[in-house]
């Protein structure tokens, strides 16, 4: 190097934005520029498991609302042609089925009226077969439902001379979830089987 040439100092040297405390700060600026980003990507990430998981619950709520549904459907569709096939000859199997199916208000009547229904039905030698049913949900939950049940009835009597004829048996059943299992809790107006014209 000749007397007139000067050392240069790098670039790196002379740079005051390269100096170590320089590029500490640089450092420190990125790192808390990376971790606000993960801290957002974490709480977007948990925001959405936390939406993922409410929305199976819901799911699971809805699937178990209509299961239970389904299931208080069913037993209204059960129920109603117990309640309309019966034999004058053969009541106790009638009787048993009613009341198998019954629970509270409807079975205590049921119970409490079953003497006189039974006189009523031996002296008239009445037989009633269900013909078609059709029903649906009114209202229903988990725990309690309300059906609408419509019974196409072929019924014979001392009164038709033994010779069946059509009727109608409408009713509206409350049911109760008893365990898993669905049972008829009130039976509301019920209206007679009606020969049809």
């Amino acid at each position: 190097m000749s007397k007139d040439e000067t050392p240069t100092a790098t670039a790196e040297s002379d740079d005051p934005a390269t100096t170590p405390a320089t590029r500490a700060s640089r450092w420190s600026a990125l790192d808390r520029k990376t971790l606000g980003l993960r801290g957002a990507a974490a709480i977007v990430l948990g925001a959405s498991v936390a939406t993922s998981v409410y929305l199976f619950f819901e799911n699971k709520d809805s699937e178990d609302l209509l299961a239970a549904q389904q299931q208080a459907r069913e037993a209204a569709c059960r129920y109603g042609p117990v309640l309309a096939d019966y034999d004058s000859k053969s009541l106790d199997t009638y009787f048993r089925a009613v009341l198998d199916g019954a629970t509270g208000d409807w079975k205590k009547q049921f119970e409490s009226t079953s003497a006189e229904l039974r006189d009523a039905l031996t002296q008239g030698e009445v037989v009633s077969k269900s013909t078609d049913t059709q029903c649906a949900l009114r209202t229903g939950d988990e725990n309690a439902a309300e059906a609408i049940v419509v019974i196409g009835t072929s019924i014979s009597s001392l009164g038709t001379e033994h010779k069946a004829k059509p009727g109608q048996l409408s009713m509206v059943l409350s049911l109760r979830n008893d365990d898993g299992r669905w049972l008829v809790e009130k039976v509301n107006s019920p209206l007679p089987a009606v020969p049809a014209q």
